[in-house]
């Protein structure tokens, strides 16, 4: 797994590979030291992420609690049609906004 992050006001970080048992830990911890770092907004750009396992689902819905629980919130972008189809049979649709760009994510952050 690897990580690019496009530092701003909202933190753009873009996810390759798979999220799994051995990775899950490692993004949380991502995510959480941008969440804590004075930007709680972040979008999880998933355009490279290949396979994501149920790790991978514990994983986002930790970031999202953690986001909201410190004012901020945590949108995905991009996810592939095999991962959206996880999403979707997890019930994450209605937990988390997931975004078909980046662009239209940011966007949904309003100004």
């Amino acid at each position: 797994m690897e990580t690019t992050i496009t530092p701003g006001k909202i933190d753009v970080i873009a996810v390759s590979g798979a999220i799994d048992a051995l990775t899950a830990a490692e993004l949380i911890a991502i995510f959480h030291k941008h969440i804590h770092d004075g930007h709680p907004d972040v979008i999880a750009d998933f355009s490279q992420v290949e396979f994501m396992s149920s790790a991978g689902l514990r994983a986002i819905l930790a970031s999202v609690k953690e986001a909201r629980s410190v004012g901020g919130d945590f949108r995905m972008a991009n996810p592939s049609a095999g991962i959206d189809k996880v999403l979707k049979m997890a019930g994450f649709h209605n937990i988390v906004k997931i975004y078909p760009s980046v662009q239209e994510a940011l966007a949904s952050f309003g100004s």
